[in-house]
């Protein structure tokens, strides 16, 4: 007996918003990546077109980050060079992207200057052809001048620049309508927030196909299913025309994946959990798949062989068997 699948007819789709800028659109790198775009719930191909598969940016450090020895050991040859991890990310790890922490502009850290900063991003600018994320240090007053440098030293790459958040918005967002890039809007796990402050950027002049949401996830254990529903009730609202919901979203399983506790106690202290390489590394593939799973387009991650895992199941979700 035949069944006849249920077919959904959505009204609208999720914005598409593109990252980078090649030499012929006044930047310099080899391609640009287009994320959103779908016409439907997440790969149910059968149901409307999945315009562009989610990506994967490999995390980088302008200094030598607080992480686990297992993480650390991936970069140990090049955690104190950014240009040179950013190479390694793109080259040896396969990243689509990069994405770079000033967290050295932190005051109470490195307290590096905005000229700094910028010239970090200049150096892994000139080191991978790859579009950048660039964020800053998440204090709020050095972050609007660092990223107000980094946003002019990079004028024209179409960089995705933040974090814009409701109580810290405008800074980022002129130094993005000025120098021609796109920003973060992050919202802490809010639907209403996630709107608001979607409105408030746009109010200003910059169009939401330069908008792209973080809605704060969980990690696995720790949040995720709740995080999944917020993201969830933002792809149904952009699939029934909801412009200030439709903007594609990224989100971060390597920071939150890597703070729990069960990717980073070892074999001694619970044995019964196994070992800790390949449980730190599922633990962060399994966040990742559960939120494209939801509707992430751009995946920000810490470690390549999860990076690996990821991928491979983004290319078995593209496949089409309608």
């Amino acid at each position: 007996m035949a069944v006849t699948l249920v077919k959904e007819r959505w009204q609208s789709r999720v914005g598409e918003v593109i990252l980078g800028a090649t030499p012929e659109q006044g930047g310099t790198r080899s391609h640009t990546i287009t994320v959103g775009g779908d016409g439907t719930l997440p790969f149910l191909h059968f149901e409307g077109t999945v315009a562009n598969r989610p990506v994967v940016a490999l995390e980088v450090n302008d200094v030598e980050p607080d992480w686990s020895p297992r993480l650390k050991e991936y970069y140990a040859d090049v955690i104190n060079n950014p240009a040179a991890w950013a190479k390694k990310c793109v080259d040896e790890y396969g990243a689509d992207l990069i994405y770079l922490k000033l967290v050295g502009a932190n005051p109470e850290g490195a307290n590096r200057t905005p000229a700094e900063c910028a010239q970090t991003v200049k150096d892994v600018l000139a080191a991978v052809s790859v579009p950048l994320i660039v964020v800053g240090c998440e204090e709020a007053e050095k972050d609007n001048e660092v990223m107000a440098a980094v946003a002019e030293a990079a004028a024209g790459e179409n960089l995705l620049i933040g974090l814009a958040e409701q109580e810290n918005y405008k800074s980022i967002t002129a130094a993005a309508m000025v120098h021609k890039h796109s920003v973060i809007a992050r919202s802490p796990l809010d639907i209403n927030i996630c709107k608001q402050l979607n409105i408030l950027i746009n109010e200003m002049g910059l169009p939401l196909n330069k908008i792209i949401i973080d809605p704060m996830i969980g990690g696995l254990g720790f949040g995720l299913e709740y995080a999944y529903s917020i993201m969830e009730r933002a792809r149904l609202g952009s699939l029934v025309n909801d412009k200030m919901l439709a903007m594609p979203m990224v989100c971060t399983p390597g920071y939150e994946a890597n703070r729990a506790k069960e990717a980073n106690a070892g074999i001694e202290d619970f044995p019964a959990w196994g070992d800790l390489h390949d449980r730190g590394t599922m633990w962060e593939a399994l966040t990742a798949t559960s939120l494209i799973q939801t509707g992430a387009s751009i995946l920000l991650m810490r470690n390549p062989e999860a990076v690996k895992l990821v991928k491979q199941n983004i290319e078995e979700l593209m496949v089409s068997n309608a």
